[in-house]
């Protein structure tokens, strides 16, 4: 049976390759949270910043960052998302890691890098996407630059409900960000949210937030330009259901498989 969804949406401003600090700041900020939740969204690389300085800001997969993923999902009883530096086999990963209350997680290695900021010359693109699942919905995590690349997050034969994507998305390029989320969520039919970051960043670059829920005819749950932001709201699997009857789009799509 698929239950209502509660989802907080976390836009936060990220202190420069300082990871203590960001966890704490973070720590902080989720304190404030006066309601339950099932899943908690934070942005891309929450820990350091959109940095390629690898060599520094990576961590191993029983680093500090896990273990505070780990305790915050147990603090709050719920699921928090996001991604951090991995160094595993001596490579480098963007790693979206999903992180239960009990400990459990699974992971989603970014798959497109983004070679504008030097992001393929330090990482490897991950091979696989994954689908995970709250309350009976389907959800699909992905990560900023894969939202420019909609094969890669087709949803055939309804195969998620939910596709997420965390991000540093700089304010230069906000007018696609605006535009591809809410494409996502029509043409998959599905609930689409993107988080953001705010701030400058220590390569002078500027995020102005912009943290987003669509749903899947396109109307806005959440937007939140500029500000930092803490916010909690509720998806419900019967308007979900209806609109995907109301409007049977799904049954006329292509047939394909990715390589």
């Amino acid at each position: 049976m698929v239950k209502p969804i509660k989802i907080t949406i976390c836009q936060a401003y990220i202190f420069w390759e300082n990871i203590e600090k960001n966890l704490s700041n973070l720590s902080l900020k989720l304190s404030s949270l006066k309601e339950n939740t099932d899943l908690i969204i934070l942005p891309e690389m929450f820990n350091t910043g959109f940095t390629m300085n690898v060599e520094e800001c990576a961590e191993a997969m029983d680093g500090p960052t896990m273990r505070w993923l780990y305790d915050t999902a147990k603090k709050h009883n719920c699921v928090v998302a996001g991604t951090l530096i991995i160094k595993e086999n001596e490579a480098y990963y963007n790693r979206f890691v999903w992180m239960s209350a009990d400990g459990s997680y699974v992971s989603y290695d970014k798959r497109h890098l983004f070679g504008l900021m030097g992001e393929s010359e330090k990482f490897t693109a991950g091979k696989e996407r994954i689908l995970t699942e709250i309350n009976g919905w389907k959800i699909c995590p992905m990560i900023c630059y894969d939202l420019r690349f909609p094969v890669w997050t087709r949803s055939v034969d309804f195969s998620y409900d939910l596709l997420v994507y965390t991000a540093c998305w700089p304010d230069s390029r906000s007018l696609h960000w605006r535009t591809l989320i809410p494409a996502r969520a029509i043409e998959n039919q599905a609930y689409t949210i993107g988080v953001n970051r705010v701030g400058y960043d220590g390569d002078d670059v500027y995020y102005s937030g912009g943290s987003m829920c669509i749903s899947p005819a396109g109307d806005v749950v959440y937007y939140k330009p500029e500000d930092e932001d803490l916010y909690t709201f509720t998806l419900y699997p019967e308007d979900l259901k209806k609109m995907r009857e109301k409007f049977p789009f799904m049954k006329d799509a292509d047939s394909f498989k990715l390589l």
